[in-house]
């Protein structure tokens, strides 16, 4: 049965059908897990404020949340290696479940330390999150690699970009039943990571990634005689995976710890709930929106031409975030908005350098690896962010993470001495 079974998929007909039921699959998966993903971006530090009494202590909420999503890549990471992208994914999304509904316990009975043990444990859905955009590259073609990624990125926006937006609504809905208002988007996440889970664990099957790896070995053992859609895997490469991975990680840091103290900053100019969801959904929306576009972008012009355009994006969403006056609510969403599409681009071209440095056979560890990077590379960007600004300002914050944003282009000029892209 097993020599039968690789026998189907050696075919390129039933690996692009493989490859396309897996992108609808994902597809699915990825607009729950995004409305679960935007809880903690949206309220997660002012819920730490309320609770701890203290702004200066307002980034430990992203910290957390991001340590955990590095933990749980490798959670994610080698279980992917050992049962298949399903196995990974789904167990991801199901902790980041029971993490949500135990912020929700911290807030009506006022436990900081359940909050910060929930909030870690919540981690491993954005890990997931983050994490499925390599399931739809595992059958896809060198060319169209970036396309993939951004399929699975794009599909995020739809709940991303509706949950912050739903705040209010859900604050209201949690009062109702006498918790917290703060709360109320923490009971959406719940729902929609468990549901995410479930999507992958029915669904997924075939596992795309255990085709993949099953066809590289048969590759590699000559038994088979024509594999076109492997056949454009690269040699691993350690300066593609290095480079990939400092490119995520550098925008991984200027966006957290800029998106993090947002809220903060919002509040103590009398924005209330509704326009900071307004302001940090326009921002997710510009994460994952582009995505279709980026992708193509990235797969047709290169990789490091859209890095440097990365670097370039962020410098401005950091001045412009550093100069706006705090009541323009015009001038903050434009800022945002150059965050979140700065972050695509590099995190599209990031993952893609990834992609074409590694083989099927080992990917799946590499690439929790890297994701550990950019999940700890978070949690720094978003526990320093609070003290940056209790020490100095927003505004301070906001240009030294622009400035920090233009190293992307000196590591991509690195990456290319003495080779072609």
């Amino acid at each position: 049965m097993k020599i039968q079974t690789q026998t189907i998929w050696q075919t390129e007909e039933a690996q692009r059908r493989l490859y396309k039921r897996t992108l609808y699959i994902v597809v699915l998966s990825q607009i729950f897990g995004g409305a679960g993903l935007a809880a903690g971006v949206t309220v997660g530090a002012l819920l730490a404020q309320d609770m701890l009494g203290t702004d200066q202590l307002a980034g430990i909420p992203t910290a957390l949340l991001t340590l955990g999503s590095a933990c749980a890549s490798v959670l994610v990471g080698r279980l992917t290696q050992r049962l298949g992208r399903r196995g990974g994914l789904a167990t991801g999304f199901l902790l980041g479940g029971l993490g949500s509904i135990g912020v929700i316990f911290a807030t009506i009975w006022n436990s900081v330390a359940l909050l910060f043990v929930s909030l870690f444990v919540y981690g491993a859905g954005t890990a997931s999150n983050l994490q499925a955009r390599y399931a739809g590259t595992d059958l896809a073609k060198k060319s169209e690699r970036a396309t993939a990624i951004s399929v699975a990125l794009v599909s995020t926006t739809f709940g991303a970009v509706a949950a912050p937006n739903l705040v209010g609504v859900m604050g209201q809905f949690a009062q109702s039943f006498g918790i917290p208002p703060l709360a109320g988007p923490f009971m959406l996440s719940a729902a929609a990571f468990l549901a995410a889970g479930i999507i992958l664990f029915i669904l997924l099957r075939p596992d795309p990634y255990i085709i993949a790896r099953s066809l590289a070995n048969n590759q590699v053992q000559g038994l088979a005689d024509s594999q076109p859609i492997m056949n454009d895997q690269p040699a691993a490469s350690k300066r593609g995976i290095v480079v990939g991975a400092a490119v995520m990680v550098l925008t991984q840091i200027v966006m957290v710890a800029i998106m993090t103290m947002t809220p903060v900053h919002m509040k103590h100019h009398g924005h209330g709930l509704h326009e900071v969801g307004l302001v940090i959904g326009i921002h997710i929306g510009a994460m994952y929106l582009p995505s279709l576009l980026t992708g193509m972008l990235v797969d047709k012009i290169g990789r490091k031409a859209m890095t440097f355009a990365s670097g370039l994006t962020l410098l401005a969403a950091g001045l412009l975030a550093a100069l706006a006056p705090a009541d323009s609510m015009f001038l903050l969403i434009t800022a945002l908005a150059l965050l979140g599409l700065g972050w695509n681009f590099g995190l599209i071209s990031g993952t893609a350098l990834i992609v074409d440095a590694t083989q099927a056979n080992t990917r799946a560890k590499t690439q929790g690896t890297v994701d550990v990077l950019v999940a700890l590379a978070g949690a720094s960007g978003g526990a320093l962010s609070g003290m940056v600004v209790a020490q100095s300002s927003y505004a301070a914050l906001s240009l030294i993470g622009g400035l920090l944003a233009l190293i992307l282009i000196p590591v991509m000029m690195w990456s290319q001495r003495g080779q072609n892209e």
